[in-house]
């Protein structure tokens, strides 16, 4: 016999022990009768244990999250519906259909314990289903006005409701109407509205009468609106499918009749495939406006117009436009910076700036691209790495030349009054493209010019404002294009061309040229196995010593890039490759040496400043700067007994004479320090000379160069060779900073200098340096020409040169007078 004991299932008895089903997104409401599919075992068990155990009845309650396959007490609400089963169908599937009565609310608990051995059923029930003890949840009755009238408004509305929802049935619209009671109406409305189960379960969950009514009247509006809804836009969608269906037949008809007449071509049929083009692009509303207005222009011209060829390649390229088409796009940061470094060795600045941009793109949703400016001399690789961004990015690369641009229509488009009309070269590149968020370069954005046609700089103003481009305004279409997802990257090889606004609009990024060691870092890992896999040659066939390098770069080249590197490279592996075909031994190695240069290259090309064997009077080594890199710069200075005339040669611009002239009047206001006289400028005559005079000069960075070297000349006193200086100088002798301080440094290192004077405004310059150049100079800080001179100048007391005796050293300027007074003397 079972040790289970029954419990009373009389439904006025204080609990029930039933089986349980769980619920999915459904909630069973009292007084109503739901069909529902059954297919989970354990509900299919639970339903044949009701109906063989307990009189049919069985708890529903529904699930928290409708996910759950299995729930636990705790995925089920606290209150369901003590149901009854009335009728059930065993599908062919294997499901069931079962049709529930609910009967009253109740409030559940898991029941201790399994289901007892000995009820009629499936043998392994006991292990299928949960069993629950139900408690009663009381109705309470709402016998006053204002349930009456909500009761009234609730059979109004009921009715509203089945007018405009057609699947409610007129029979059970008036049994509800009949129900008086307060809820037992809400119970009754609730499960013919289209509510999400979640609000049904809060309706279950609510005791209070009055309440749950006044929530469901809500609903019942809510849903006799949206139905209103419904029902007005099926009819909109007939009536348009009606006249869809009419022009079509008229269509047919129009073929039909231009076949009789011989015309095989219809000339709608062009129009239509544009319409359908039209219909899948996607694209700004107003823009679509404009394309239809055009479109149904297009359908009132004949085909034979002029006209009508000039709208219908409007139309083209408004359909051929990436509007609002994206090319999904890598943010994967180490990968980016592992294609920048493989692309390009250096340029840490560009990087870093298009790996910031990465990061942030990744964190926030949209970001107006970046503007960058790259400036600097040709062939550091400019164009290259704007490549380089494309294939980091995973955008498309465009690239548009502006070297010789005169014509503002390149940039904004021609109006299409003009015959030939056309956007401008962005349009168009866009167009080529199909996507509206490629890496755009613009190359030499520094080379455009301007005449009668327009400035095609202040078209860019709009195209490079980040504030502005997402309305560009192509001439040509006339309609505002969005930019502002374009990556654009301009180059130029200097500002000074370039308007300032346009420069205001774009963030500058100096590319100042490779230093030595990079020059050798680019050749060993990109120009030589590049050079040697394009002339047909294995790596094992070429080999190239350190020194060799070193030798082309220095004698054979002069540049700030790598053009005429990879040139020469070419040149050596061209050479090579005849001899190895030759000799017809393709897997001999051939070493190239500095030795064997002159027989491939033929004699250098150029030299390289080096530093004077000896210290010499009037002789200072100074450091340039020029668009080639850093120069090593001999300054000369010559005195004749004259009448104070001050030559200056050497093709220096206008600010190196400038600086020449500061450095004579800090040396005459300091004449009493030195021990000359206050007028010795007048008895002879000064010759400064910068060898090298086919070369033009020019840069604030030659001042304390120049006073060294007057002043070693007019004291006799020989300036150091192992050393080398760069600075500007004032009136008073302060040394003032200069630029390119890294490529400066590298041609003293490289022409064997010991000791550099820079300005000490420039220390903060020294972070940029290699720390392999850094440790073979000893560098010194200067900060006035007090310091440079005491440095400079080859003496065994300096502090003589200040103390009035200067001239004791060696009274230049009075024997020189003397000598144009009386003549040289033998």
């Amino acid at each position: 016999m079972s040790n289970f004991v029954m419990v009373d299932n009389d439904p006025r008895s204080e609990e029930l022990r039933l089986p349980l089903m769980s619920l999915r997104e459904v909630v069973m409401f009292p007084r109503s009768i739901v069909p529902l599919f059954v297919g989970r075992e354990a509900s299919v068990k639970a339903i044949e244990t009701a109906l063989a155990n307990f009189n049919k009845k069985i708890f529903l309650v529904a699930q928290r999250s409708p996910e759950q396959e299995r729930p636990t007490p705790d995925d089920l609400f606290d209150i369901g519906t003590v149901s009854k089963i009335l009728q059930l169908l065993r599908l062919p599937d294997g499901t069931i259909k079962v049709l529930f009565e609910g009967l009253y609310r109740a409030r559940w608990t898991p029941a201790e314990g399994l289901v007892p051995l000995d009820l009629k059923g499936p043998k392994d029930a006991k292990a299928e289903f949960p069993m629950a003890v139900v408690r009663r949840v009381p109705d309470f009755e709402a016998d006053s006005a204002d349930a009456e009238a909500l009761v009234r408004a609730t059979h109004e509305a009921l009715e509203e409701y089945g007018k405009v929802n057609k699947k409610m049935a007129a029979e059970t619209i008036v049994a509800i109407s009949s129900l008086t009671n307060a809820g037992r109406l809400a119970d009754a409305v609730m499960p013919h509205l289209k509510v999400d189960y979640t609000r049904k379960q809060e309706i279950l969950e609510q005791a209070d009468p009055l309440r749950r009514l006044e929530e469901t009247y809500a609903l019942l509006q809510s849903e006799i609106e949206i139905a209103s809804l419904e029902k007005k836009i099926k009819s909109r969608v007939k009536d348009q499918m009606e006249r869809n269906q009419r022009e079509y037949y008229l269509n047919e008809q129009l073929k039909a009749i231009n076949k009789e007449m011989g015309r095989e071509d219809d000339p709608n049929v062009e129009v239509a495939e544009l319409e359908k083009r039209l219909a899948e692009k996607v694209m700004p509303d107003e823009n679509r406006e404009k394309a239809l207005r055009e479109l149904k222009k297009l359908k009132q011209i004949p085909p034979s117009s002029a006209e009508y060829t000039v709208v219908r390649n409007y139309v083209d390229w408004i359909l051929d436009l990436p509007w609002n088409v994206h090319k999904e796009t890598d943010l994967n940061i180490e990968q980016a910076r592992t294609i920048l470094d493989e692309d390009h060795y250096g340029l840490e600045k560009p990087k870093e700036r298009i790996l910031e941009y990465l990061a942030v793109q990744s964190l926030v949703e949209t970001m107006k691209g970046p503007i960058l400016c790259l400036v600097g001399p040709p062939g550091v690789g400019k164009t290259s790495i704007s490549k380089s961004v494309a294939r980091a990015t995973g955008r498309e690369f465009v690239r548009l030349s502006l070297g010789g641009v005169r014509d503002e229509a390149e940039i904004r488009g021609h109006r299409r009054t003009y015959v030939g009309a056309l956007p401008g070269k962005i349009i168009q590149a866009l167009k080529r493209v199909k996507f509206n968020n490629p890496v755009f370069c613009l190359d030499e954005v520094d080379k455009m010019s301007m005449d009668f046609r327009g400035d095609p700089s202040a078209a860019l103003l709009e195209v490079l404002d980040p504030e502005q481009n997402s309305t560009f305004n192509d001439h040509y279409l006339d309609m505002d294009y969005d930019l502002s997802k374009v990556f654009f990257i301009t180059t130029a090889n200097s500002l000074h061309s370039i308007p300032l606004p346009l420069q205001d609009r774009m963030e500058i990024i100096k590319l100042p040229g490779y230093l030595e060691t990079e020059k050798m870092q680019i050749a060993r890992n990109f120009l030589v196995p590049k050079q040697i896999r394009e002339h047909g040659l294995k790596p094992e066939n070429l080999s190239f010593s350190d020194s060799a390098v070193t030798e082309i770069i220095r004698r054979y080249t002069r540049e700030a890039g790598v053009r005429s590197l990879e040139r020469e490279v070419a040149a050596v592996c061209r050479k090579s490759a005849m001899k190895l075909v030759e000799e017809g031994d393709m897997e001999r190695t051939v070493k190239i040496t500095k030795q064997q240069l002159p027989q491939l290259l033929g004699v250098p090309k150029h030299s390289y400043g080096e530093k004077e064997d000896a210290p010499q009077v009037g002789v200072t080594t100074g450091l340039a700067y020029t668009e080639l890199g850093g120069e090593l710069l001999l300054v000369e200075t010559a005195l004749m007994p004259g009448t104070g005339r001050v030559e200056i040669t050497g093709k220096l611009g206008e600010v190196m004479q400038e600086s020449a002239k500061a450095a004579l009047s800090y040396i005459r206001s300091r004449s009493d320090l030195f021990g000359l006289k206050r007028d010795f400028h007048k008895e002879i005559d000064i010759h400064v000379h910068v060898p090298e005079g086919a070369i033009p000069k020019d840069g604030p960075s030659a001042g304390i160069t120049l006073a060294t070297t007057l002043a070693s000349a007019l004291l006799n006193l020989p300036v150091d060779n192992e050393l080398a200086m760069t600075g500007e100088i004032t009136l008073r002798g302060r040394v003032l900073p200069i630029g390119g301080l890294r490529e400066k440094l590298l041609a003293a290192h490289r022409g064997l200098i010991k000791k550099v004077l820079i300005p000490k405004e420039n220390a903060k310059d020294l972070k940029d340096v290699p720390a392999a150049i850094l440790r073979d100079l000893t560098i010194v800080e200067v900060a006035n020409m007090d310091e440079v001179l005491a440095h400079a100048l080859v003496c065994a007391d300096p502090e003589k040169i200040f103390s009035g005796r200067g001239a004791d050293l060696c009274p230049v300027a009075a024997s020189l007078a003397k000598e144009a007074v009386e003549g040289p003397t033998h």
